[in-house]
This record gives structure tokens, sequence and C-alpha cells, in this order.
């Protein structure tokens, strides 16, 4: 209200997300939603309430790929619904040398590039729930037997390990704490393979090339499965330890493939923005 901005533009699927988009339209300020479009299809997912509420009440959609355009359609959502790839894609073009520039990460961890597995584990489906978390961490366990883990982590979840006593799992692990943007992309892009639950890291692994196993039942980035380079494993010792053993004995990356757009998603949306205002 002391802003009175003449258009709210929110990102992705956070409550913040959500929260911004509810505010803006129930004071008549017209809505436009980044990231719009996607969909895991599971409504147990808080991120999958967020995209439905947000698209809903938007009055303009910026698209990441053909499949998010297609998800709006089945739901009658046809109108200023563009396409102009991820924004994501823009970042991880601008950012890699940088990243790799500036970042000592490698060096300082005793890391061998292309030698290593980089894990991280958020989501509330996984880390809520202690029958889960134990699995993946026994997984990560397993999988640091033979190749070095580094597990970049969440302090939430951090003390859900350690209050469900599962720490001594993680005993060959290289635990560390949450990491600066461009620590994380330096690891991101030198890893032999990523292990994560997180949308976007699934897409940064994509982008840079970098085999990925994702422990969830589904995803909302359908093109990183078609393209051969994600594979869906929920949280299953057997099923996510197969998968990296998959991956060391024929990396699986298509790399001819890239349904995010050219690196302009930014530029676009301008564009659009300025046909409006």
């Amino acid at each position: 209200m002391d802003e009175s901005p003449e258009w709210v533009l929110v990102y992705g699927d956070t409550n913040s997300t959500l929260a911004g988009a509810l505010a803006a339209v129930k004071l008549h300020v017209p809505v436009a939603h980044v990231e719009a479009g996607l969909r895991s299809f599971n409504m147990r997912m808080p991120e999958e309430v967020n995209r439905i509420i947000t698209d809903r009440v938007s009055s303009l959609l910026f698209c990441p790929t053909d499949t998010a355009v297609r998800n709006l359609r089945a739901e009658g959502i046809t109108e200023q619904v563009h396409n102009i790839g991820d924004v994501m894609y823009d970042v991880a073009l601008l950012y890699r040398k940088r990243a790799k520039q500036s970042s000592k990460i490698i060096e300082v961890s005793g890391l061998v590039p292309g030698a290593y597995a980089l894990a991280t584990c958020h989501r509330a489906e996984n880390t809520d729930d202690p029958a889960m978390l134990a699995t993946i961490v026994t997984a990560l366990g397993q999988i640091a037997e033979r190749l070095p883990v580094v597990l970049p982590l969440h302090p939430r979840t951090r003390k859900l390990i350690s209050s469900n006593g599962l720490r001594k799992q993680l005993a060959k692990v290289s635990v560390v704490d949450p990491l600066s943007f461009f620590d994380m992309l330096a690891l991101e892009q030198d890893a032999m393979l990523i292990i994560t639950d997180s949308g976007g890291v699934q897409k940064e692994a994509f982008f840079y090339g970098v085999p990925c196993i994702t422990m969830r039942d589904q995803t909302e980035w359908l093109e990183t499965i078609e393209a051969g380079a994600n594979q869906l494993v929920g949280a299953s010792v057997e099923a996510i330890t197969s998968a990296v053993d998959r991956i060391m004995n024929n990396p699986p990356f298509n790399t001819g493939v890239m349904p995010y757009g050219r690196g302009n998603a930014a530029n676009l949306i301008v564009e659009l923005f300025s046909a409006k205002l």
C-alpha cells in the first residue's frame, strides 16, 4: 500500500511467493508470476499448493518450458501465458565462470574435480519422516564408502539427524555448513554426480551437464528426466545406491537437449513488462 506499485512480480513457489501474490491481488494490483505452470501433481508438497494458487490469481504468467504452458492450458489458463525460458538458466550461464574463479571450495575441501558426489536434503517429506531420513543418510553413508560425498546441511536437517540418532551413518560423509552461492555452483560444476531433493539443484545439475539423482517420487522438471540427465529414485537405500552405480559405470547425460530457453529469459520478461506499463 505504501509503494502503490503498478504490478507485483513474484517468483517461484515459496510461501513468500504466495503471500506476495495474495496481498497484491486483494488490493487489486495485477500479479506477474515468474516460473509459472510448474506441476509435480503432488498436493502434499506445499510448493505445489503455492504454485497452483499463485498461477490462478496472476494476470501475466512467465513459463520456463513448453510443458509448463501445457499444464496451464490443461487448467484452462491461456490468456497472457508466455514461454520465456528459465531465468535460472540465465543465472547459470552468467555466473558459472565467475563461481569457479572466485570459489576455493574444491581446493579447501581437498576434493578432486569429477571424483566426488554432491548431496543436498531439505524437503519436509524427506526430513520430517524419521524412516525416510534414516534411509537417505544410510544411503549417503554407503556411497561415501566408495566415492567422497559432500553434504551441505541445512541447520534444520542437521538438528533432525541428531535428534533421530542418525549422525553415525554420516561418519564418512563430508558434512559442511550451508554454502555461498558461488561455492555451491563451483561444487555442482565439478561433481561426478549430484544427489538431491531440491528442484533448483536438479536444474543446475542439468545446466552444467552433471548427472542427477533425485530423492523424490515426482519432479516438476520433467525435461531433465526425458533428457536422461535425472533419475527419480524416491527414498530407498537400494534405489539411491544403484543409481549411483549406474552413473559411475555409464554416465547417462544427454548434452544435446536444452528445453529451458536461450539464457535470455530476463530480457524477455522486461520486454513483455514494457509493453504493459
